[in-house]
């Protein structure tokens, strides 16, 4: 087990017993309640409203009262012992709304969707809550996810159909993806373009495989930005959509993302993982529409390489001769899972 599996910033008040609730995946369009009508036989039909007039009942994340309430393929629905508190919008860091999307600039140390125990602290009740104080009927749907500790630009759909023609079409209609990533040491090569095959193993962490039958080919680009005798701040560039895929592409060259207590164990300098998705463009098919969203680098970022006038903090140094770093973690004799030495 990582370290990242014990977040110390995660209020345990938000997380959720599973012993406490029911969950309940949704496979057909239906209205909320004849849906807990058929998942719950064994209660009368006016304890199931009550059940739902009480707040117990949530919808991706987000507490739902009304009857008719639409729900859609790959919804989750949570059914609580306890009444779930109706959240307010807290300082939403909203980039863009129109009537198909909202983007969000997301924290570090926030999911983006509600996890086994994680219900409550999510970027998807965040929004929700927001949207839902105009109209209670309004709802969001899942576009792309970040992982928690990478902050930046987030998309959500306000409607089914932008959802499934961007979901459908994700990979054809990004038009270009970037983040900034601050990693250690000096790069050998001031830009460059990795292209490996990852995997996944039985704990769901990826490695880079030379088997390109069984892995997947993940493409990531990056040049350098700034840097100092420890760190290099990165503009990075990716052409594929692989889980984990800087990090671990980054990890393989030895050159590890600050923070990343998952596939390495660099130092963290800044107290959260060195990644921010600054930008995202892409094409809604449903009407051609172009959208690019942008999200400005983290005052943390800017305060390790820049003074607040905004120049290099120290000279740009060269590169030392190259070194083939040695891998942190092997699997027979691949880079994966890490083995502590």
């Amino acid at each position: 087990m990582n370290k990242n599996d014990s977040k110390k910033h995660r209020p345990q008040k938000g997380l959720v017993d599973p012993h406490s609730i029911q969950e309940f995946t949704v496979y057909h369009e239906a209205e909320l309640l004849p849906f807990l009508f058929e998942k719950l036989p064994q209660q009368s039909k006016k304890n199931v409203k009550r059940i739902l007039s009480n707040h117990q009942v949530s919808v991706g994340g987000a507490p739902v009262t009304q009857f008719n309430f639409k729900l859609y393929p790959e919804d989750v629905v949570v059914i609580s012992k306890n009444r779930i508190a109706k959240h307010e919008r807290k300082e939403l860091p909203i980039i863009y709304e129109d009537q198909d999307l909202i983007a969000i600039d997301k924290p570090s140390g926030l999911l983006s969707v509600a996890t086994e125990k994680e219900k409550g602290r999510t970027a998807y009740r965040l929004v929700s809550d927001y949207i839902t104080q105009t109209n209670p009927k309004a709802r969001i749907f899942v576009v792309h996810r970040l992982d928690e500790d990478t902050s930046g630009v987030l998309v959500f759909a306000k409607n089914w159909e932008t959802r499934e023609a961007l979901q459908n079409s994700w990979q054809d209609i990004i038009k270009d993806r970037r983040y900034y990533a601050i990693v250690e040491g000096q790069m050998e090569k001031k830009e460059d373009t990795l292209r490996d095959y990852l995997d996944q193993d039985r704990a769901q962490l990826v490695y880079v495989t030379h088997n390109k039958d069984k892995g997947k080919l993940a493409i990531t680009s990056y040049s350098v930005l700034a840097a100092k005798k420890e760190y290099s701040l990165l503009d990075v560039t990716i052409d594929s959509g692989r889980k984990n895929q800087i990090r671990v592409q980054l990890g393989n060259i030895g050159h590890y993302v600050i923070g990343d207590d998952k596939y390495g164990e660099p130092s963290n300098p800044i107290k959260r993982l060195g990644l921010h998705a600054y930008k995202l463009a892409f094409t809604n098919p449903l009407n051609g529409k172009e959208y690019t969203f942008t999200a400005p680098m983290p005052a943390s970022f800017k305060s390790m390489f820049f003074n607040p006038r905004g120049e290099h903090k120290d000279p740009l140094t060269p590169a030392r001769p190259y070194e083939k770093p040695r891998p942190r973690y092997e699997r027979k004799g691949l880079h994966g899972r890490r083995h502590r030495h």
